[in-house]
Protein backbone atom coordinates (compact mmCIF):
# COMPACT_ATOMS: atom_id res chain seq x y z
CA UNK A 1 0.00 0.00 0.00
CA UNK A 2 1.77 3.63 -0.45
CA UNK A 3 2.23 5.72 1.98
CA UNK A 4 -0.54 8.96 1.85
CA UNK A 5 1.50 12.21 2.87
CA UNK A 6 -0.30 14.78 4.90
CA UNK A 7 0.56 17.96 6.49
CA UNK A 8 -2.18 19.77 8.39
CA UNK A 9 -1.57 23.52 7.49
CA UNK A 10 -3.66 24.98 10.03
CA UNK A 11 -5.43 23.61 12.79
CA UNK A 12 -9.05 25.21 13.03
CA UNK A 13 -10.63 23.68 16.48
CA UNK A 14 -11.37 19.92 18.27
CA UNK A 15 -14.86 19.25 18.06
CA UNK A 16 -14.80 16.49 20.44
CA UNK A 17 -12.87 14.20 22.61
CA UNK A 18 -12.84 10.37 23.99
CA UNK A 19 -11.59 9.11 26.88
CA UNK A 20 -8.54 7.35 25.06
CA UNK A 21 -7.62 11.55 24.42
CA UNK A 22 -8.71 10.48 20.27
CA UNK A 23 -9.90 13.70 19.13
CA UNK A 24 -12.48 15.00 16.00
CA UNK A 25 -10.72 18.00 14.62
CA UNK A 26 -11.45 20.68 11.91
CA UNK A 27 -8.80 21.41 10.06
CA UNK A 28 -7.40 22.27 6.54
CA UNK A 29 -5.14 19.37 5.79
CA UNK A 30 -2.72 19.14 2.42
CA UNK A 31 -3.02 15.17 1.14
CA UNK A 32 -0.27 14.42 -0.97
CA UNK A 33 1.05 17.78 -1.87
CA UNK A 34 -2.08 19.13 -3.28
CA UNK A 35 -3.81 22.17 -1.75
CA UNK A 36 -5.64 21.99 1.20
CA UNK A 37 -8.88 20.95 2.30
CA UNK A 38 -11.56 21.09 5.12
CA UNK A 39 -10.88 18.11 6.56
CA UNK A 40 -13.10 16.19 9.47
CA UNK A 41 -11.56 13.20 10.95
CA UNK A 42 -10.51 11.44 14.51
CA UNK A 43 -7.03 12.17 15.24
CA UNK A 44 -4.87 10.28 17.80
CA UNK A 45 -3.11 12.11 20.73
CA UNK A 46 0.23 12.28 18.81
CA UNK A 47 -1.50 12.41 15.62
CA UNK A 48 0.44 9.67 14.04
CA UNK A 49 -2.66 7.52 13.57
CA UNK A 50 -6.48 8.65 11.89
CA UNK A 51 -9.65 7.58 11.41
CA UNK A 52 -11.81 7.69 8.90
CA UNK A 53 -12.69 11.26 7.66
CA UNK A 54 -14.36 13.30 4.69
CA UNK A 55 -12.49 16.59 2.90
CA UNK A 56 -14.40 19.37 1.50
CA UNK A 57 -13.48 22.18 -0.92
CA UNK A 58 -14.24 25.51 0.07
CA UNK A 59 -17.58 25.51 -2.14
CA UNK A 60 -18.64 22.24 -0.41
CA UNK A 61 -17.91 23.68 2.93
CA UNK A 62 -19.86 26.94 1.80
CA UNK A 63 -22.55 24.59 1.17
CA UNK A 64 -22.43 22.73 4.12
CA UNK A 65 -22.46 25.52 6.67
CA UNK A 66 -25.63 26.90 4.58
CA UNK A 67 -27.53 23.56 4.66
CA UNK A 68 -26.98 23.59 8.67
CA UNK A 69 -27.89 27.35 9.20
CA UNK A 70 -30.97 26.56 7.03
CA UNK A 71 -32.24 23.40 8.82
CA UNK A 72 -35.29 23.69 10.65
CA UNK A 73 -35.92 23.82 14.21
CA UNK A 74 -37.68 20.57 14.26
CA UNK A 75 -34.48 19.09 13.07
CA UNK A 76 -32.03 19.73 16.09
CA UNK A 77 -31.01 16.92 18.26
CA UNK A 78 -32.33 18.48 21.60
Amino acid sequence: MAEIKYEITKELGVMSENAKGWKVELNMVSWNDNPPKYDIRNWSPDRERMGKGITLTEEEMEALVKLFNERDEEDTFE
